[in-house]
């Protein structure tokens, strides 16, 4: 597995979200406490884009039904809330990050959420 670079750790400001596009993975990177996590950008719900939701300390909320993700982990914390779909939200994909001299770089091969 190899370590792709995909910010320059100062882009990302403190509860900021961004995505990335890595060898056809879609990515979020977050910055949470002067730290950098990075799941698999799309909802596992209804593949809605996490990165256009709302993070809340470690907790990013999609936009389109409400799922909830610990970014840290990639964990489900919360189902959608729909009436027409009794469809659930599974855990989101995790990847490692790591940061050298100011450059954020991400592990190409996913995690998942109980391992890394």
């Amino acid at each position: 597995m190899e370590f792709v670079k995909v910010a320059d750790a100062a882009e990302l400001v403190l509860g900021q979200m961004k995505p990335f596009s890595v060898d056809e993975h879609d990515i979020l990177l977050a910055n949470v406490d002067s730290r950098f996590y990075a799941i698999g950008n799309k909802c596992t719900h209804m593949a809605g884009s996490l990165c256009k939701g709302k993070l809340e300390g470690v907790i990013v909320t999609c936009p389109r039904h409400g799922a909830q993700f610990d970014v840290t982990t990639g964990k489900a914390l919360a189902n959608p809330k729909t009436f027409f779909s009794t469809r659930k939200a599974g855990d989101a994909v995790r990847f490692r990050v790591l940061v050298d001299a100011g450059n954020v770089y991400i592990e190409i091969g996913e995690l998942d959420a109980k391992h890394g």
